[in-house]
């Protein structure tokens, strides 16, 4: 029926009545364009092998069908090699979600929490490592359990036998650390996408805090910060089994973990901010030094929208059109095997998976990289940061004329959010793109 007429993308994404309008969705999916189930499946060998250069192309056109987002994201995002079977693809799975259950049982034993069903809002450990035994910090813990009757402070808690808290002081400080994030992490997700029908059912908002809970475990550099809840709640919504959508979030961090990378001198994106400011120079110096002078030179009023891609300034499907077209534009074809770990690795003997790579089976960004002998200091620059040059081409004029300082800058780029059509913001951003790769060679 989607063939016939246009249909708004947040259709199926249902809102909760009572928390009024957001922002309305600019994307449709149109036939011949957005990315089809039979396109999809047609784009598959009788072995399981991907075509990804029709793939890419059509979503680079028009977006993916909700339908199956969430297998196609799979792939954009370096889950799957394009090049595998059907047969290996679930091997690989299943021995996935088997690494995920021992790494989510490691941070059971760790904290009773994990795999409960409870959210975690309030602080259970000290940073010298002591358990809170306070009787009120406890049912803000577990405010769903309470506290059973004649608990005191120096007895510990033990809410229907599923979390008991004693008096043994922990020496570690990796698990204090983690330990230490826990409630941050379910302050973060009960304010993640409350909107939406599907998080009022609690173990959605419990399987989006696990996953957060086990991926701070294990990338101990970053562990967790705010923002990460935004990223990985789409995947929660796309991939229903809960291994699945852990995989695709880690895989997701690896090309935004930097972003995360905060220390007290420095912001994760600061790498970004200052590329940022030299394209700004490069395309439009008169804005750039209109915002210097007003003290915006460092470009920190982007900030937001680098870290979380977008998802402030869009309706929740725009921001996963926004996300998809992106990965479709910056794909490239060896990504699987570029994150793939070494202990666990598919045999290949078929000889026609070592082909030369097509310049087809490259996103269209990327082959614009290779074309112009792009070589940054730091790697080639994601294309958010020239999403956020589009933007501000585009209320340049503004900022020129109404901007008398920070404030007034932070305004106007606020503005954007609910006005941001995703589709012309990423053919802007090309357009941009390869106008400063030219600039750059000249």
């Amino acid at each position: 029926m989607w063939r016939d007429s246009p249909t708004p993308a947040d259709s199926f994404y249902e809102t909760r009545p009572e928390c009024g309008e957001g922002p309305k969705t600019k994307f449709k999916i149109k036939a011949g364009r957005t990315l089809s189930v039979r396109r999809w499946h047609a784009a598959f060998s009788q072995e399981g092998y991907l075509d990804t250069a029709s793939v890419l192309s059509r979503i680079q056109r028009g977006g993916v069908h909700p339908s199956i987002r969430g297998e196609v994201w799979e792939f954009l995002l370096g889950c799957f090699d394009p090049q595998s079977t059907f047969d290996e693809r679930e091997q690989l799975r299943q021995h996935r979600r088997v690494q995920y259950a021992r790494w989510k049982e490691e941070c059971r034993e760790m904290d009773s929490h994990v795999g409960s069903g409870i959210l975690v809002t309030a602080p259970i450990i000290t940073e010298d490592g002591k358990p809170i035994q306070d009787p009120i910090v406890l049912l803000e813990a577990n405010p769903d359990q309470g506290l059973p009757c004649g608990s005191q402070a120096n007895d510990g808690a033990q809410s229907n036998g599923i979390f008991t808290v004693d008096d043994t002081q922990i020496t570690d400080k990796k698990v204090i650390d983690w330990k230490l994030t826990l409630h941050q992490i379910g302050l973060d997700v009960l304010r993640t996408d409350r909107v939406l029908v599907f998080y009022q059912k609690k173990e959605n908002l419990s399987k989006l805090w696990d996953i957060l809970a086990v991926y701070a475990w294990i990338d101990k550099d970053v562990g967790y910060c705010q923002g990460m809840s935004d990223i990985c709640s789409p995947l929660i919504i796309l991939l229903e089994d809960e291994a699945d959508a852990f995989w695709c979030f880690e895989r997701l961090m690896r090309k935004l973990r930097g972003n995360f990378r905060c220390t007290e001198r420095s912001i994760g994106v600061e790498n970004q901010l200052q590329s940022l400011a030299s394209i700004t120079q490069v395309l439009d110096p008169k804005l750039h030094r209109h915002l210097e002078t007003l003290g915006g030179g460092d470009y920190l009023f982007a900030v937001r929208m680098l870290m979380v891609l977008f998802r402030r300034e869009l309706s929740f499907g725009d921001s996963l059109y926004l996300w998809e077209m992106m990965w479709a534009l910056e794909y490239h074809p060896d990504l699987f095997s570029m994150y793939e770990e070494q202990e666990f690795v598919i045999k290949k003997n078929d000889e026609s998976k070592r082909k030369v790579k097509s310049i087809r089976q490259f996103g269209k960004y990327e082959r614009d990289n290779i074309k112009n002998g792009s070589k940054m200091s730091n790697g080639p620059l994601p294309i958010t940061v020239f999403l956020v040059v589009s933007i501000l081409k585009d209320k340049s004029t503004k900022l020129m004329q109404q901007a008398r300082g920070l404030d007034d800058v932070v305004k106007i780029l606020n503005d954007v959010s609910g006005n941001l059509d995703a589709k012309k913001a990423c053919s802007s951003a090309m357009k941009l793109h390869k106008k400063y790769l030219k600039m750059v060679k000249k």
